[in-house]
Order: C-alpha cells, then structure tokens, then sequence
C-alpha cells in the first residue's frame, strides 16, 4: 500500500456566499487517515508545476500515474487548506465558495462563486445557455442536462458514497454538492455567472418511483403486457411476456419515442443500462440503471406472469433443479439436457459447465441502488479551513471532459 501523507479536510458552508444555495453542515467531516501534508512535508509524488491563483491561493500539483494527479492547496502560500486527488476523472474542493477543480490529466481551473441562488428541485440555465435540472433528495442530488425538453439522464453526488461530484456539459464545468448546491464555470466565457433558477419543468409533478406499474398487466391470449416507470425520469418501460417470443423490454421517452428495445435474442446489457436476465426462463426480470452497459447497479423488475393455462407443468420429477423457474430438466450427467419452460424448450449444459447456464441471484442483489458507485472515493479532513477533498482511485478510469 502506498505511503501517503493526507490532509484533513472540513466540508464547505456554501451559505457563506452571497449567492450560495443549500450547503453541508459546518463540521462535518472524515477521519484522515495520515498526517496533514505540508509545504515543507508534501504527500508522495512527482511536483510537476505550483500555481499561484487570482486570491493568493498557492497549488503545488504532483504527478503520481499517467491518469492520476494530487493538487495541495496553501493559504497564503503556507497555511495547508487540503489536497484533491484525480484518478481517472476529475475531482473538486470547495473552501468556501473558492472552488478548484483538478482533471485527471493534470490540469487544474479554479473560480470563486457561481453557485446557484437555490437548491431547489427544477431546471436551470448556465451563462452559456445550457439547461440543466436538478433533483434534489433527503441524502444525494443530482443533474442532468436537458434539451429539447427532453432529460439525458442523472448523475448523482450521494452522501457518505460521493459527497461532490464534477460534471461536464460541454464547455461547462459543474461542480454538485450532495445536498443540492453547485456552481458552475463555462471555460473560454467572457462572461461568468451563477446558475439561473427557471422553476419547475414545464407541467411537471413528481416523476414516479422507477419501476413503478403505470398500466396493465393486460393479458392477450398468452401475451401480457405491463408498462412501468423508467429509471430516467418521465420515460417508461413496457414489459412483454409472450409464452413463444419470450421477455421484452421497451424503453420509451417522454415524448413516446422508442430508445432502446431488449428481448430474449438480445438482453443486453446495453448503453441506457436495460438488461434482462432468466430469458428463457418462467421468471424472466428486467433490470435498470442510468449508467449504461453493466458496470452499476441495476433496479430489477419481474417481468407480468404469464397465465396458468399458458405455461407447461413438469410431468416427470426432474433429474436435476432447475435454477429458475418451475420447468423441468431431462438429461444425463455429462453432456447437455433439455429444459422446458412457459411453452420454451432450451438446452441445458450439465456436468461441469452447467454452472455457466445458470442465473444466479448475485447480480440482482442491489434492486434498490440507482446510482453508481465512483470506483473508490475518499474524504480526508483538513484543520478546520472548510476544504472537502473528494479522491478518485477508480480501477477502469474513464476519461472525461
């Protein structure tokens, strides 16, 4: 494990600017985990520059891997403030309302306010035009870029997960609170401004909870059919179980437009986040995240059951358990065997493979998460000067910006 010496660090009132929103309570903090680093005393790695910023901030940035980067800020030029660490993506401290960001390439930018007026849920305008919204909740907050009325998707900073989260909408650079602050800088503006409060979004009342049954189920023949709420706010999903055809998933906007569909022949996961495991199966389940592919948690729904009369009961004791379902299984040790299921009948590797062939329960653990966890964050406290350091060591880093 490598040597590091950290500072501490104490989370930043935004209330204290003039044009700040909701902030975190004064005091709040994290236990660090190795002495304060000091201009005298740094932290591990390589000083690839010292920056003086537009307050008298001086910020020594050290190289510690090719996508990874550690930036300690001096009041002053020797009164620690706190470090912010980069690995793979950006990351943000905030001393009161003095907020620095440092991207995973090394390079830093810096800026004092912008912070919106409130943290109240609803849609926003940056300087530069963009929209965003914000959804503020008990214990996280999160954005997400709106255009043409449509949302793109939230991106969440969580209490005790990922307390602060930076954002890129284009050449906007947003740094998120979890409690529903931020504040933005839009780089090569002539112009700097706090975030614009618009209100509510047009029409808008409280988007129902993901996975919520907005209609159905509607049984036709041995078709049934049930539409649900979607992770992304105002889309929906509509759930198809067909005794021939299998599990369908069908993900629509707001406006009705389809914008991803998965079934039996392609169950994901794809890049909106939809999966569907135990296709072959009587118990088919659709699965959900706003993150894409199949690196997050997933919210997980149960496909509408298909009627008694439609589904095939075993009529032999099966040789071996099938590990979903009711159907049954016929074969030899070795080899492979056949399954039949809701009128499906599919081969079943057995032997040493057959583990390979089954669904197991693990990857539909975490039904209640909906957002995904940042690889590795850690906060670590600095002596009482209100800067939050939020460091990145994600395993698989993913360039932003």
């Amino acid at each position: 494990m490598r040597t590091a010496l950290r500072t501490a660090v104490v989370t930043a009132l935004l209330a204290g600017l003039a044009t700040a929103p909701a902030a975190l309570a004064a005091g709040t903090a994290f236990a660090a985990d190795g002495p304060a680093a000091t201009a005298e005393n740094p932290a591990t790695g390589t000083l690839v520059r010292t920056e003086t910023l537009s307050h008298g901030t001086v910020v020594k940035v050290y190289k510690l891997g090719p996508t990874w980067y550690r930036a300690d800020s001096f009041k002053h030029g020797t009164q620690p403030i706190g470090s912010v660490e980069a690995n793979g993506r950006p990351a943000a401290g905030n001393d009161n309302g003095d907020y620095l960001v440092l991207f995973e390439d090394g390079r830093t930018l810096a800026w004092r306010g912008n912070a919106a007026q409130t943290g109240t849920s609803g849609l926003y305008r940056l300087v530069d035009g963009t929209v965003l919204e914000l959804d503020r909740q008990a214990t996280k907050a999160g954005l997400q870029l709106v255009e043409n009325g449509a949302g793109r998707g939230f991106t969440y900073a969580v209490n005790g997960v990922e307390n602060r989260r930076v954002l890129r909408y284009g050449k906007a650079v947003v740094v998120l609170e979890h409690d529903g602050g931020f504040a933005a800088y839009v780089e090569g503006a002539a112009r700097q401004a706090a975030p614009l409060y618009l209100g509510p979004r047009d029409d808008q009342k409280p988007a129902p909870r993901p996975g919520t049954v907005l209609s159905g189920p509607t049984a036709n023949g041995c078709t049934v059919t049930e539409k649900i709420a979607s992770v992304y706010p105002y889309w929906t999903v509509t759930l198809t179980n067909d005794v021939k055809k299998g599990p369908k998933a069908v993900l629509k906007d707001e406006k009705g437009t389809v914008r991803e569909t998965v079934d039996r022949a392609h169950p994901g996961p794809t890049g909106l986040g939809q999966k569907i495991v135990g296709a072959d199966t009587a118990t088919p389940r659709y699965g959900h995240h706003t993150n894409g592919g199949d690196t997050a948690p997933y919210r997980w729904t149960d496909f509408p059951k298909l009627p008694k009369s439609c589904t095939t009961a075993p009529t032999t004791a099966p040789t071996s358990t099938p590990a979903t379902g009711t159907g049954t299984a016929t074969g030899s040790a070795a080899g492979t065997g056949t399954r039949t299921q809701g009128g499906q009948t599919s081969v079943v590797p057995k032997g040493g493979v057959a583990a390979g062939a089954e669904f197991g329960s693990t990857e539909q653990a975490n039904d209640t998460a909906l957002y995904a966890s940042a690889g590795g964050a850690a906060a670590v406290v600095a002596a009482g000067l209100g800067f939050t350091v939020l460091r990145r060591r994600a395993a698989a880093p993913t360039a932003r910006g």
